[in-house]
């Protein structure tokens, strides 16, 4: 007669570095994402695309962190005839690189102390 046990849930951590300015996240995981699609697209409209958002949503998260920090991170030209776009300035990419930076010190960090933890889930 086989066992029959209960098939227990996947146990998995994660960890969400933000980084806050007073009440507002300055930057986090999302807007990180962000930007990173923008340097890649070339555009905030493309990028908030590619990550399932409206442009509105995608623009007000770069507003958000626009003003946060204390030069923008993304700059951007209106649309028309020529087409417009977005790019990060370098304090953005060089807030990126190290969010990102960080954020992978943190995961390492917290992973080798999660086994154990796992070890004393039921």
């Amino acid at each position: 007669m086989p066992d029959i046990l209960p098939e227990l849930p996947e146990i998995t951590l994660k960890s969400r570095v933000r980084l806050y300015r007073g009440a507002e996240i300055a930057l986090g995981p999302g807007k990180a994402d962000l930007l990173s699609a923008i340097a890649s697209e070339g555009s905030i409209s493309a990028a908030g695309r590619r990550l399932g958002m409206s442009y509105r949503r995608a623009w007000l998260l770069v507003d958000t962190m626009n003003r946060c920090f204390r030069e923008p991170l993304v700059a951007s030209a209106a649309g028309g005839q020529h087409g417009g776009g977005a790019h990060l300035t370098a304090l953005g990419a060089e807030v990126l690189a190290l969010y990102q930076a960080m954020a992978e010190d943190v995961a390492a960090a917290a992973e080798r102390h999660a086994a154990g933890l796992r070890d004393l889930l039921g």
